[in-house]
């Protein structure tokens, strides 16, 4: 039988065919942890074990789908996001490390109020409202998509997790959430941001799989979404609420240009790990 080593390197050089190598070594160990159940340290330490038949004759199928292009969560039917393992399919983004940084910033600011009331809006795979479940324990969440396949997910994945989420399909630019006026403490959202002009930019693992619906925004209204949400946010947020995005790094200035028109106060853009202009805040006095 061949050893995890092996199958790992061969694994990860049929990869390279399309990807870095760091990243093909990469993907290659994480689909291994997941086909046997191991951590990286446990991969590590296992890496001169036999791997049993049955789990090796799954690589070839994985590897040809990886091959064209697919995202490796879609292959392996789940993601990893602030310390949760999250089913995500075809019908849902795949969640991102700047959505874990929006989440942290919104723990850091809230972890102190009792009873919050949270909304996010485009919840995809639920990955926003179950992370700050699991870190507030909010009174109420509220979660909305207009995609009913993504929402299936995201009430799967709050099963799993046992957190109460008020999950709505609606069309966010057009219609309204089912919630009381100056009830909520949180409005957050992660909606479409990428400019149908960016598309040559992108990858074909992101272009090719991934919901075109939660990606892409008209290139002459870049804040479509922005301008709706915070619309939106100006009856539903009470007094002291704070409303967060994840946000297209070149259109920081114009969102809280928006948002200070709109009337929010303490408006400000904070870079992410790479040093873009990926998150936004705001105060609703």
């Amino acid at each position: 039988m061949p050893t995890l080593r092996q199958l790992t390197h061969d694994f990860s050089s049929a990869l390279e065919t399309i990807y870095p190598a760091s990243e093909a070594a990469s993907i290659a160990g994480q689909v291994l942890e997941h086909l046997l159940q191991l951590t990286p340290l446990q991969r590590r330490m296992q890496a001169d074990a036999p791997v049993a038949p049955d789990v090796a004759a799954q690589l070839p199928a994985l590897q040809a789908r990886l091959l064209r292009h697919e995202p490796m969560q879609y292959v392996l039917g789940v993601a990893h996001f602030a310390g949760l393992e999250l089913e995500v399919t075809p019908a849902t983004l795949i969640p991102r490390p700047e959505t874990e940084e929006l989440v942290q910033l919104i723990v850091e600011e809230q972890r102190h109020r009792p009873a919050l009331s949270v909304l996010d809006m485009g919840t995809g795979s639920g990955c926003i409202p179950l992370a700050l479940c699991q870190a507030l324990e909010p009174t109420r969440t509220v979660a909305v998509d207009i995609s009913g396949e993504a929402l299936a997910v995201a009430r799967r994945n709050a099963s799993r997790y046992g957190c109460e989420i008020d999950f709505q399909q609606l069309d966010i630019l057009t219609q309204i959430p089912t919630i009381e006026p100056h009830s909520l403490d949180v409005l957050v959202s992660n909606p479409p941001y990428v400019l149908e002009n960016e598309r040559p930019l992108m990858r074909p693992n992101v272009l090719d799989y991934e919901p075109a619906t939660a990606l892409f925004v008209p290139d002459h209204d870049p804040l479509l979404f922005y301008r709706r949400i915070a619309g939106l946010g100006t009856t539903l947020l009470r007094p002291g609420g704070a409303l967060y995005f994840e946000i297209n790094e070149h259109y920081a200035a114009q969102t809280l240009a928006l948002l200070t028109g709109l009337g929010y106060t303490q408006a400000a853009a904070r870079a992410d790990i790479f040093g873009k202009q990926r998150l936004v805040r705001a105060s609703w006095e």
